[in-house]
C-alpha cells in the first residue's frame, strides 16, 4: 500500500538496524539522508549552541547537554512511537503516512525555537517577548535553508510544522499528533526525563520503564489523543513520580533556582539594551558576553559576574516557603509579576539595611517565585480490555491522585528568597525574616 506507514524509510532503518547513528544512552537514531539533510542545515545546527538545562550546569556539572542531542533523543522517540500505534487499527485510520512524516519532523524541530536560556526567559513575562514554540518561525521562512529542505525532502510546507507546535487549526489528526508531542505521555518528557538525569549524574528521571510504555500506547477513547493498555499502568505511574522528583531535586533544586533566578533579574534590567529579535539568535556563549557588556561597572553585574566570571558566586537560600511552610506569605508571593517581586524586594531591602547597618541594594536580595504558568496536569486513559473500558489513571491509582490530580507546582515550585552571599550574615532568621515580608505585603 502506497500510504503505508510501514514504508517509511526512517521506521524501515530502525527496526533493520541500519542507517543509525548512536545519541546517549546508547540510543540508535534513524539518520536516513531526508533527516540528515535536515540537521545540517545551519537552523538546525544552531541547537548545539543551545544548552538544554541552562543554568543547572552549575550545580550539576555534567549538565551541559544541549538541545541538539535532545531534538535527536525526542525525534526517535516518535520512531518508537509510531512502530508502536500502528497496531493500533484507530491510529492507522486516522494518522496516514503524511501525517506520520509530519510528526517526525515536528518532533526533530520541536525546539527550533529555543534560544539561550529560554525558560527562565520566558517565565518574566516581559511585555513583547515571543514564546519559543513561535520564535521557532523565525528560522522557517520562505527562503531560509530549512524550508528548502523540508519542501524538497520531505514534501511539506513549514506551516504544517507550525500549526503542530502553536496550535492555528484543529482536526482529529492534529489533536493526535500534538498529544504525542505534547500530552501527558508525550515524546518529550519521554526524552528529556531520561536525558536530564543521566547527565546531572542522578537516577530519579530514569527510574520507570519507557519500553513498556511504549509497548502498551494506543488511541484514547475520544480518538484524539494517546492513552495506554492496563499493562503500561505501572510504568506510567513510575513516569509521573519521575516527573515530579526531577522537578523537586534538580530543576527546582534550591541552587538551581538560586543562578536561575539571578540571570533573570540581571536580563530583566538590561533587555530593552536590544533588538531581542537579534539577540535571541545570538549563541549561548555571545549571548552571556552581551549582558556581561551591557552591566559591567553597574551594581546588576554582581549577578552575572556571580554565575559567569572566574569566581563562583552563587546566591544563598535565606526563605523557602510553600502551601505547607507558610502558606499565606506563599500565596502572597506565588504567580505575581516581576515587577511587584522588585517592589517586595526595595523595600525588603530598606528594611535590612536600617536593621543591620549594613546597605542591601535592590540586587542583593532576590524573590524566586513560581510562575502563573502551570505545569500541564497529567490526565491519561488506561484501557481495560477484559471489560472493553477506559478509565482516568488517577481514578485507579492513588499515586497518580495525589501527584498529578493536583497541581504539584505548590509542592515543588517553592517560593524562595536570595541573599547576596557576602551578606548572608546580616539577614534575620526565616520566622524574623517571614514575619518582615508579611509586613511588607
Amino acid at each position: 500500500m502506497k500510504n503505508s506507514l510501514a514504508e517509511i524509510p526512517e521506521l524501515a532503518n530502525y527496526r533493520s538496524g541500519r542507517g543509525l547513528i548512536r545519541i546517549p544512552m546508547e540510543q540508535d537514531v534513524p539518520f536516513t539522508p531526508r533527516v540528515r539533510a535536515i540537521v545540517d542545515t545551519a537552523e538546525f545546527q544552531r541547537l548545539r549552541q543551545v544548552t538544554q538545562l541552562g543554568l543547572a550546569s552549575k550545580i550539576y556539572p555534567g549538565a551541559t547537554h544541549t538541545r541538539f542531542e535532545h531534538a535527536l533523543g525526542v525525534f526517535l522517540n516518535a520512531v518508537r512511537y509510531l512502530i508502536q500505534l500502528t497496531h493500533d487499527p484507530r491510529f492507522s485510520a486516522v494518522i496516514d503516512r503524511h501525517h506520520a512524516e509530519v510528526l517526525m519532523v515536528s518532533a526533530l524541530l520541536h525546539d527550533l525555537g529555543h534560544w539561550p536560556y529560554c525558560h527562565p526567559i520566558e517565565d518574566l513575562n516581559l511585555p513583547n517577548m515571543p514564546q519559543h514554540e513561535e520564535f521557532a518561525g523565525s528560522f522557517l521562512q520562505p527562503d531560509s535553508e530549512l524550508t528548502r529542505v523540508l519542501k524538497s525532502h520531505w514534501d511539506i510546507k513549514p506551516e504544517e510544522v507550525l500549526d503542530v507546535l502553536v496550535a492555528r487549526t484543529d482536526s482529529p489528526q492534529l489533536r493526535l499528533i500534538r498529544s504525542i508531542l505534547s500530552g501527558p505521555i508525550d515524546i518529550d518528557k519521554m526524552d528529556y526525563l531520561d536525558r536530564d538525569s543521566l547527565h546531572a549524574g542522578v537516577p530519579y528521571g530514569r527510574n520507570f520503564d519507557r519500553n513498556r510504555l511504549i509497548q502498551s500506547l494506543m488511541v484514547n477513547e475520544t480518538g484524539d489523543g494517546l492513552a495506554v493498555s492496563e499493562k503500561g499502568k505501572t510504568a506510567t505511574e513510575l513516569m509521573v513520580f519521575a516527573r515530579y522528583v526531577m522537578f523537586s531535586e534538580v530543576y527546582w533544586h534550591h541552587a538551581v533556582r538560586a543562578s536561575t533566578c539571578m540571570f533573570g533579574r540581571a536580563f530583566q534590567e538590561l533587555y530593552q539594551q536590544w533588538d531581542l529579535n537579534w539577540l535571541f539568535h545570538q549563541s549561548e556563549s555571545d549571548m552571556v558576553q552581551e549582558l556581561r557588556r551591557a552591566a559591567e561597572g553597574k551594581p546588576v553585574a554582581k549577578l552575572l559576574e556571580g554565575i559567569f566570571g572566574n569566581r563562583r558566586s552563587i546566591y544563598k537560600r535565606v526563605g523557602e516557603y510553600s502551601l505547607v511552610q507558610s502558606a499565606e506569605l506563599y500565596q502572597q508571593l506565588s504567580g505575581k509579576r516581576h515587577d511587584y517581586l522588585e517592589q517586595v524586594v526595595r523595600k525588603l531591602a530598606e528594611v535590612l539595611t536600617s536593621r543591620a547597618g549594613v546597605e542591601f541594594d535592590p540586587f542583593d536580595l532576590l524573590i524566586d517565585a513560581p510562575p502563573a504558568d502551570r505545569e500541564v496536569e497529567f490526565k491519561v486513559q488506561i484501557y481495560y480490555a477484559k471489560e472493553d473500558v477506559y478509565r482516568y489513571l488517577h481514578d485507579v491509582s492513588p499515586v497518580i491522585e495525589s501527584l498529578a490530580q493536583r497541581q504539584f507546582d505548590d509542592y515543588v515550585k517553592r517560593v524562595r528568597i536570595f541573599v547576596n552571599p557576602h551578606k548572608r550574615s546580616h539577614v534575620p532568621d526565616q520566622p524574623e525574616l517571614t514575619q518582615i515580608l508579611l509586613d511588607i505585603v
